[in-house]
This record gives C-alpha cells, structure tokens and sequence, in this order.
C-alpha cells in the first residue's frame, strides 16, 4: 500500500495549497479573526512539511518496498494484486467498523463549522490585557523583577520603560547579584514570554531565522568583547575605568561599590563606611571562591590542567549564559517596540478609567465572540445595526462624550464644572467650558498671540486677564513702574561739590568731567 500513501500524500498537499490560497485571499475584518486565520495557515506550513518529508522518504525508498510493490503489480497478473489489496481493505473495516474517514476535501474547506473552536482557542491564548497580542502583559514580570537584590520600587509604567535596560542607572542590579539563580531565572522568564508573546502574534514570521540571528550576534559580540557591561578586562568598572580602582576622568572610581566620586575627601570617607566595607568583603570572598573551586586535588583531570584560572572560567561560563539572554531580551524587546509604546499609553489611559469602564471596555472586547457563526448578515445590515446603535444614544443634557462614544456622567460633569462658562475677550470672546479648560488656556497659542497684538511681550504676568481693557491698563502701569523704578536706582546716590551744592551722582560727574567743578 506504499503507492496508495503517495498518492493520499500528494493529494493532501494540494489541498494543504488550496486551504492556504482561499484563506490568504480572504481578509479578516477584526484582529482575532486574523490571528485565527494566521495560526491556521501556520498549522497547514507545517502539516505540509511533514507529509513532504513523509513523501521524500517514500521517493528515496531505503527499505525497497516501493520498488518490489511496483514491480509486483507490473509483473504478475494485475486484477489478482487488486483483489487481493480490496480484500485487505474489507477484512480492516470488518475488524474495525466505527473507524472515521477522513475527508480531505472537507478538512481543509473554509467555514466547515470549526471556526467558534479556533476563534475559542484565540481568546484562551491571550490574556485580558493583551487584547489579542495589541499590548504586553508583563505585570508578574514586573513582581518579579522587584524582588531582586539592589532593585527599588518602581510602578509599572517605569518597569515597560526600563525592562531591557541592563546597565546602570536603570539597572541597579550590580554583576556581583547578577550571577544568582534569582536573576537568571528571571530573565529566563522574560525571555520566555517575548519569544512566546513574538510565536502568538505573529505565527508565519520565520522565528528560527530570528532567533539563529540573534544567537550569531551575541557570539560576534561575545567573542569580540564588545558587549556593555560584560567585558573582561575592568568588567565591574567599565570601559575607562581601572578595575582596581583609581582616578578617572570623572574622579576617583571604587570597584567594590562600582562608583564615581568627583571629590577626592568623600572618596576617602567613603572607604571607612560600613556599605564600601560590606562590598569589599563580599568581591574578596567572590575571588577566593573562584580560586578555591580552581586549586582542586586532581589538577590534571582529562589531560586539562585546572589551575587557579579555572574557577574564573567557570564563572565566565555563567557570566556568558546570563549575558545571552540580556542579549536576546533587548532584541526581542526592539522588535515589538510597538506594541511596548501602546501598552505604556494602555495602561496611562487605564488609570484614569473606573472599574465600570474598565469592565465596559473588556465586554466590548470579547463582544464579537457572540456574532461569530452568523454569516447571515450583510454588510448593510451591519451598518444599519450601527446607525440604530448610535441613534439609540440619549443625550438630552447634551453632555460630553467619552472615550466609548457614549456621554459622561452627569456628576462628572459637575465635578469638572463642565457646564460653566468662562469667556475670554483677548482670545476673540472665546468660550471655554470648565475651570480646568479655562486656566490652560492662558499658556496655548491663541491667548498668547492676542496679548502680543496688543503688545504685551511678559505673558506671564497677565494671567487670569481676559479684558483688553484690563491687559491695556496692567501693562501701562507695569511700564510705568519700570521707569520710575530706574530713575529711583539713578538718582540713589547724591554728590556735594566744594560750594556745598548737592546733586545725584550722575549729574556731579558730568559736571566734572566738563571742567564746570
């Protein structure tokens, strides 16, 4: 039955084709819908990959049972091979009744009724705070990562910020802590999470090719020594900085505490507190350790000399694995640095959100799970249903509208005092509605221009001036001031010349200079 599997082979590959070309000409109008589609196509690459590796093996026929099959059919009496082969069949199905056939043609059609099963497993892949791969969700990442040693308290904004930052000062985890299991189990699951994040949103980007990529550039870095933070030679002070300590461009550099100090007497009083102590002690117990773990009994284990170097390689072997996985962090993060910056404004606009918005938001999420399978409504029954939806909306108090389309509450409205009005006769009697509106205002461009038409220039001291009039007489009197302020500084000092006459100084030395004194 070899050829029978090749020809079933080849014909589940064209279909495999055709599945993929009706669904790629097909464009989804929402984003779960894609994402189905996608993961879908993903699964029919790889499906054809592997019966095209089934299909090469037949082709090679290491064991030669497709050429003694052809041969049998070619040489003997072809209806006694047939026969024989049906009775085959016949005695399979007799021993085995209820065993399901699979339909090619229907597997791979679209709209064969599977689509709630794949949509449901779309919205079991993502979390609420995703929203089908639009945003990350690094909230346990974010608990994690402020239970390191040296970390201290951040929101979750700042962590979406810094999270591939891992030098200092967004990084205050220093490489002495970077060597422990704590850390590297948290970048492991960092790392874990964008690869997933990357393989769930985008599912027909080649992620081998990407990651290899990634692999290939660390190496070059690695092995060049050009990676931040991670160098051999001064690896704990960095590039431009002794490692056993001295002065820098910046000042004097301490290696135990990895510091600058640009004043030679806090240098010195640093040295004598407990903090420089405490990491003195804990880099000198870390260079025994390591020749410790290298002065073994057995110095010469597998023909390889282990001396007091050893235990330095080995802790640069776990200064390599935590360095590939900064690495490969920082470009996973580059990559979908988009959807970074939509999650930072996703959760600024989130908090300023109620709970019944929040829980608003999310029902209207996952609302097109409930239309799926209607495929019964055109597209101008589908627009109808959204202009009855937005004729439904009642607003007799003609309040503002919300993020969602729909008005504001009316105690909102009051708390904002929305619904006073403040006019302004230098913005051209403009109305603005609110005190909030009102006092912003005064530094926009509109309200600037009109004071320099009337030509003010310090803007700063005319706020809360709306009337031309009032901003007129205000910079009358300020100009006025100045003038008298100035003859007052001239006229401070008096001078008496030899008659007993006295006069302001600038007036004596005129006088004098004249050769009238």
């Amino acid at each position: 039955m070899i050829l029978e599997e090749q020809r079933f082979l080849h014909e589940d590959l064209e279909r495999l084709e055709q599945g993929i070309s009706d669904r790629v000409l097909d464009e989804p109008k929402q984003l779960r819908e894609r994402l189905a589609q996608d993961h879908q196509i993903s699964g029919f690459l790889g499906r054809i990959q592997q019966q095209s590796q089934r299909l090469l093996e037949i082709y090679q026929d290491a064991e030669g049972g497709r050429k003694r099959e052809i041969q049998t059919i070619s040489t003997g009496d072809p209806f006694d091979e047939f026969y024989k082969q049906l009775d085959e069949m016949k005695d399979f199905h007799r021993r085995y009744p209820n065993e399901p056939i699979e339909n090619l043609e229907r597997v791979y059609k679209k709209d064969t009724g599977d689509g709630d099963a794949l949509l449901s497993e779309i919205d079991n892949m993502f979390t609420g705070e995703e929203a089908y791969g639009r945003f990350l969700d690094l909230t346990a990442l974010h608990d994690e990562y402020l239970n390191l040693p040296s970390v201290k308290r951040l929101t979750y904004l700042q962590y979406l910020d810094i999270f591939d930052h891992f030098l200092p000062p967004q990084c205050p985890v220093k490489r002495v802590d970077k060597n422990t299991d704590q850390y590297f189990h948290y970048l492991g699951n960092l790392t874990s999470y964008l690869e997933s994040f990357l393989r769930r949103t985008k599912p027909l980007e080649n992620f081998d090719a990407l990651r290899a990529q990634i692999d290939a550039d660390f190496d070059q870095a690695w092995t060049a020594g050009k990676l931040p933070g991670w160098t051999v030679e001064g690896s704990a002070a960095g590039p431009g900085r002794p490692s056993g300590g001295g002065e820098t461009a910046a000042g004097r550099w301490c290696p135990d505490c990895e510091k600058d100090f640009t004043n030679e007497n806090v240098y010195k009083n640093h040295l004598t507190g407990k903090k420089h102590l405490k990491a003195a002690e804990a880099r000198k117990a870390l260079a025994s350790e390591d020749g410790r773990s290298g002065d073994a009994p057995n110095e010469h284990i597998n023909g390889h000399s282990h001396g007091p170097g050893a235990g330095a390689s080995l802790r640069r072997l776990k200064e390599r694995a935590i360095a590939e996985r900064e690495f490969r962090i920082q470009q996973l993060a580059a990559a979908r640095d988009q959807e970074r910056r939509d999650s930072r404004i996703n959760v600024e606009r989130k908090q300023g959100m109620t709970e019944r918005e929040r829980q608003t938001e999310l029902d209207a999420l996952f609302a097109p799970a409930t239309e799926v399978g209607g495929g019964g409504k055109t597209k101008a029954h589908d627009d109808s249903d959204s202009d009855d939806e937005a004729e439904k909306i009642y607003n007799p108090l003609k309040l503002p509208l919300a993020w969602d389309g729909k008005p504001i509450p009316y105690w909102l409205y009051k708390l904002h005092g929305l619904g006073v009005e403040f006019a302004c006769e230098i913005c051209g009697n403009f109305v603005y509605m609110g005190r909030r509106a009102f006092d912003k205002h005064f530094n926009e461009g509109r309200h600037i221009y009109g004071l320099r038409c009337l030509g003010v220039t310090n803007t700063a001291l005319f706020r809360e001036i709306t009337g031309i009039e009032d901003a007129l007489k205000l910079w009358d009197k300020i100009q006025r001031d100045k003038k008298k302020e100035k003859a007052a500084v001239d006229n401070v000092v008096q001078m008496e010349d030899a008659e007993g006459n006295v006069m302001p100084e600038k007036v004596y030395y005129d006088l004098q200079k004249q050769g009238l004194l």
